[in-house]
């Protein structure tokens, strides 16, 4: 996705945001039907770019769309506030209970878009190409590489070569994604690293300090960073992430990106994922830079 299409989300995001202002504070209209959508910051521009075109095909639906984190979006399904959550991870079987257990509903997953997650450097970084054991010798409590230089590269303009690591918030599901796929189940992050609110702003950091790495879902590439290939070990190839390679499952780090509802859709809740998931639905994930269900 350029920096065009990224503006473009936020600006949308302003107008979503200010029609389902004004339809609640103007006590809503009878004929108007308003659905709470909020979670993943992976999802987050996708999904305002679904709910802006959304309100051509259906101008009596609102969509109110907001980030704040896969754990924020599957929080307030627990508690009933949303219509539909967002989530770049599958839930935990607690989080599952926990929503059988307030709602009387059983939680149900949607695939909504398939996704990567990409490894991001300076665009000066000579660097090409990273094996997962290197992500995690970088960001892991017990990694020990600290400098670029321990990775067999000198990068211009990073004074001391002292790698910066760029991570997300820990209610993200790509923070939860990368910790799992890369670090391994019961390890966790070195204290010290830059955690980021959005993936844009993953992506942002990145391309403006020399000695940065960060991980960010593939809508989010621009041409203001480089984006590495990835091997699962030293005798696996290196592969790029593709929507190809995403789609087939190839690249190591690719995933699954969701919309979850309180038990099976109904009424405008399930027209809108129907639509979602129809080919206008999915040309808006391909314009967005993710991979799409079929």
């Amino acid at each position: 996705m350029d920096g065009k299409r990224i503006k473009g989300g936020a600006r949308a995001a302003a107008l979503i945001g200010t029609l389902c202002l004004v339809w609640a504070c103007s006590g809503g209209d009878s004929g108007r039907v308003l659905l709470q959508n909020k979670g993943s910051d992976t999802l987050v521009n996708l999904a305002q770019a679904w709910a802006e075109n959304y309100r051509a095909v259906k101008p009596a639906v609102a969509i109110a769309v907001s980030g704040g984190g896969s754990g924020t979006g599957i929080a307030a399904l627990i508690n009933g506030t949303v219509d539909i959550a967002n989530a770049s991870r599958e839930m935990h079987p607690e989080e599952k209970e926990q929503v059988s257990a307030r709602n009387g509903k059983d939680a149900t997953e949607h695939r909504v878009a398939r996704d990567a997650i990409v490894v991001y450097v300076s665009k000066d970084n000579p660097l090409d190409k990273i094996k997962l054991a290197d992500l995690a010798c970088i960001y892991a409590e017990d990694g020990t590489c600290q400098t670029w230089t321990s990775l067999g590269v000198e990068v211009p303009g990073c004074a001391d070569q002292k790698i910066i690591r760029v991570s997300r918030q820990s209610n993200s599901g790509t923070y939860e994604f990368f910790r799992d796929a890369v670090l391994g189940k019961g390890k966790d992050f070195k204290l010290g690293s830059r955690d980021m609110q959005g993936s844009k702003d993953v992506v942002d950091l990145v391309s403006k300090t020399p000695c940065a790495i960060g991980y960010s879902g593939m809508g989010y590439i621009t041409s203001d960073v480089k984006v590495l290939c990835l091997a699962k070990d030293a005798s696996s190839p290196c592969v790029a992430p593709t929507p190809e390679s995403a789609r087939s499952g190839q690249y190591p780090l690719s995933r699954w990106l969701y919309m979850l509802t309180l038990g099976d859709p109904q009424g405008e809740v399930k027209g809108y994922l129907d639509w979602i998931l129809s080919p206008a639905g999915q040309k808006i994930v391909v314009d967005s830079g993710f991979v799409p269900v079929n």
